[in-house]
């Protein structure tokens, strides 16, 4: 990619890799050595940094802090089996960072900015992409109003864009046991479910917290008006095999247009499996298995890849699905993304990013 930004980079003198016992990362809980920033004022990005990782220093008044207009994106960069550093689709989460940020009256970042901050972030901090298998460099991408206001505006004056990443191992080890959730609600149609705002995850941790006091990992969320059908799965996508057929819910203002959900669905095209994007309901998921239909039910999303779903808790009864051993089409589609994040696999689709 040309370089079209002057970004300044102020580079630490006392690495912290030397630390950082890469055989044992907890997700999300390790951090790079540099951070990306940016600041918006007056309706104009201004120069960009890449600088040492640090805390922020911000007002009480800091009008994020209290209405909450934040946007984040994640995503991940993979050291390959010749050690070169590459990343996943970035150019989707330039573009699904902006749809969110309109959503949220934020100013949105030219996505050549996104890009060119994101591969120079990784290119001074290349060594913190882990080698050991099954690892990534998870990155976060975060913007938020910063200006100190204590009113209500659609229209923030500042804001602050940054870009940090984290070495990460797997989010998740084997298959999960999922709670249909029929009370709380994490998003209802025309409100900013499909935006990756952090008030849908605030919303989501009490009714989680219950679930897993019952014993499961996470909730198969329900619309909104009825709990009828299923919308997500924890802070993943879902999908399901139902017969021959994999059925995914359709994407919409309550529900976050994944991009590894979007890539799923167009391995499942290329590779012949027929696939519709609808409603599912619960009591659908219920008859087929009882007819011994449903073959397969799996999350999608960047920090857990593919979770393959072990049972289906509704109305005080676990549905337990096949071994996961015997699922075709999810391990499938999780053996390719991981062999081609590790460069074992053609790259047809051209989703991975050479640094």
């Amino acid at each position: 990619m040309e370089e079209q930004y002057n970004i300044q980079i102020n580079k630490t003198e006392n690495s912290r890799i030397g630390e950082i016992d890469f055989n044992n990362l907890a997700f999300g809980r390790t951090f790079s050595d540099h951070m990306f920033v940016v600041d918006y004022e007056n309706g104009e990005w201004g120069t960009p940094q890449i600088i040492p990782f640090q805390n922020l220093s911000f007002s009480p008044a800091l009008i994020s802090l209290h209405y909450g207009q934040t946007v984040f994106e994640g995503l991940k960069a993979f050291r390959d089996k010749d050690g070169v550093v590459s990343a996943f689709r970035p150019e989707e989460h330039a573009i699904r960072i902006n749809k969110s940020a309109e959503r949220l009256c934020l100013p949105t970042i030219p996505e050549d900015l996104f890009l060119e901050g994101l591969y120079k972030l990784l290119e001074v901090d290349n060594e913190w992409v882990p080698k050991q298998e099954g690892c990534s460099l998870y990155i976060r991408p975060l913007l938020f109003a910063s200006e100190e206001f204590l009113g209500v505006s659609p229209t923030p004056s500042k804001c602050k864009f940054v870009i940090f990443a984290s070495p990460v191992g797997s989010y998740y080890s084997g298959a999960i046991k999922v709670l249909v959730e029929t009370e709380y609600v994490r998003a209802a149609e025309g409100g900013i479910g499909f935006a990756k705002a952090g008030g849908n995850y605030a919303a989501s941790l009490l009714p989680t917290k219950q679930a897993v006091e019952k014993g499961y990992q996470q909730l198969l969320w329900t619309d909104a008006k009825e709990h009828k059908y299923i919308e997500e799965a924890g802070t993943m996508n879902i999908m399901f095999q139902i017969g021959d057929t994999l059925v995914t819910p359709a994407t919409s203002t309550s529900i976050l247009s994944g991009i590894t959900r979007k890539s799923v669905v167009a391995l499942a095209k290329k590779w012949g499996y027929k696939i519709e994007e609808r409603k599912v309901s619960v009591d659908e998921l219920v008859e087929a298995h009882k007819q011994g239909l449903l073959k397969d039910a799996f999350g999608t999303g960047t920090a857990a890849t593919i979770t393959q779903i072990s049972h289906i808790g509704y109305n005080g009864v676990d549905y337990e699905l096949p071994p996961v051993e015997g699922r075709e089409f999810s391990n499938r589609a999780s053996d390719y993304l991981q062999k081609l994040k590790d460069g074992q696999e053609e790259d047809y689709m051209n989703w991975m990013v050479k640094l």
